[in-house]
């Protein structure tokens, strides 16, 4: 996985470079994804991985309609470099950098129950103080948690769950 990313990574800068240049970040990102989820489909990894799949093939079955020349080139690009496998990590990177430059930061809230949108909202507006940015809160259910939530934004982890408190007592029981 380290590897993919390393690999992706200049993939993911020029995209980026060429979607800033243009003033079109959103396109790029829808594109981008686009292109991931065919990737990782089993039937089209087969076949972008098959030696006598032209180029112009590849990025035909890889551009969403309306793509832009630009980024059928980049397609282009990976496909004669034989990078296409990478569309996932390069999709993933590109998003990071985006968020970045639109000082933008995505948090994940995982709890034991669906959160109501007051919750939700308030937890935005913490975060919003805590990093001085626009918060983009994906919410999601785990009842292993037990209750309480916790909270991944960028590289922060705030773990207010029930499980995670119960593991910190057992812990420090036994040391």
């Amino acid at each position: 996985m380290s590897q993919a990313l390393t690999l992706a990574r200049p993939y993911a800068r020029a995209a980026f470079a060429i979607a800033k240049d243009a003033g079109a970040f959103a396109p790029w990102s829808d594109a981008l994804g686009f292109a991931a989820r065919v990737a990782v489909d089993p039937q089209a990894a087969t076949l972008l991985g098959h030696p006598a799949l032209a180029r112009e093939q590849a990025v035909e079955l890889l551009s969403p309609d309306g793509a832009s020349t630009g980024f059928r080139d980049f397609l282009a690009l990976l496909a004669d470099n034989r990078r296409l496998a990478l569309l996932p990590e390069i999709a993933g990177l590109y998003e990071e950098l985006r968020a970045d430059a639109e000082r933008v930061v995505k948090a994940k809230v995982t709890s034991a129950a669906a959160l109501p949108a007051g919750e939700l909202d308030t937890i935005k507006a913490a975060l919003r103080k805590r990093f001085g940015r626009e918060v983009e809160v994906e919410a999601a259910v785990d009842e292993a948690l037990i209750g309480g939530a916790v909270i991944a934004a960028g590289d922060v982890v705030i773990d207010g769950s029930l499980r995670g408190k119960l593991a910190r007592l057992q812990s420090a029981l036994a040391g």
